[in-house]
């Protein structure tokens, strides 16, 4: 069996709202999971299950209340549950991929600068950098009069294509995939397909979330059930 990437044991997360008397809800109990190099799983489950909530706890943007999130970097596993600030970065900048439902960029950075600054973090030479990152833009079929202007001027379709492009210039060994294909075109769906085929080939290990069944089932070596706690007894 291929290395083990990415292991969550024991998780819970669950949120207080503050705004309503600090009731408190469970999300999460007990969640565990298992990715190994070279194989992409599909989170499933309904609305409201927990799947975006997972996702971001391995991505780091929740806390979690308990339990481990061990991911494969510097050929060690680390506990992202109990990472340091500086860990963190260390471990997004070579470790860990991240495709969310959104882009999130500083405003009036170019899109080339957008993909280009993972491979920058990495030391990467800017010409070098902003080629690869051109290539892909380019492979993702937006036009270079783009390339220069912030994508906040961009359509849904062509701001998902830069985060797509970002997620995936730098070939991290773990990514996470949020609704990849999400206001994608057929073609530009194509391409996004033949990408998680080709880094999973290289050997990373993928976690997404695909509401497109077709993709899914093009892409997923197998799935993995989020269900609603009420469910789950």
């Amino acid at each position: 069996m291929s290395a083990l990437a990415l292991e969550v044991a024991a998780l819970s997360k669950r949120f207080t709202l503050h705004l309503r008397g600090g009731v408190s809800f469970p999300v999460l109990e007990d969640a565990a999971l298992v990715l190994h190099a070279g194989e992409c799983v599909a989170l499933t489950g309904p609305s409201g299950a927990g799947k975006s909530t997972l996702m971001r706890c391995i991505a780091g943007n929740y806390g979690a209340d308990s339990g481990h999130i061990r991911l494969r970097h510097r050929d060690a596993m680390v506990d992202l549950a109990a990472a340091d600030a500086r860990l963190m970065r260390e471990i997004r900048a070579e470790s860990l991929g991240h495709v969310s439902q959104f882009l999130r960029v500083i405003p009036r950075v170019p899109a080339l600068e957008v993909v280009a600054e993972p491979l920058r973090a990495r030391g990467v030479p800017r010409a070098e950098a902003e080629a690869q990152a051109a290539a892909l833009l380019a492979r993702l079929n937006l036009p270079e009069r783009l390339h220069g202007l912030p994508p906040a001027t961009f359509s849904g379709g062509e701001q998902q294509r830069v985060n797509i492009a970002r997620g995936f210039v730098a070939h991290y060994p773990l990514m996470l995939l949020d609704e990849p294909t999400a206001s994608l075109d057929p073609a530009n769906r194509e391409v996004v397909i033949a990408l998680i085929a080709e880094a999973k080939a290289r050997g990373a290990a993928i976690l997404g979330i695909f509401h497109d069944s077709e993709v899914r089932a093009r892409v997923a070596d197998r799935l993995h059930e989020v269900r609603p706690l009420e469910d789950a007894a």
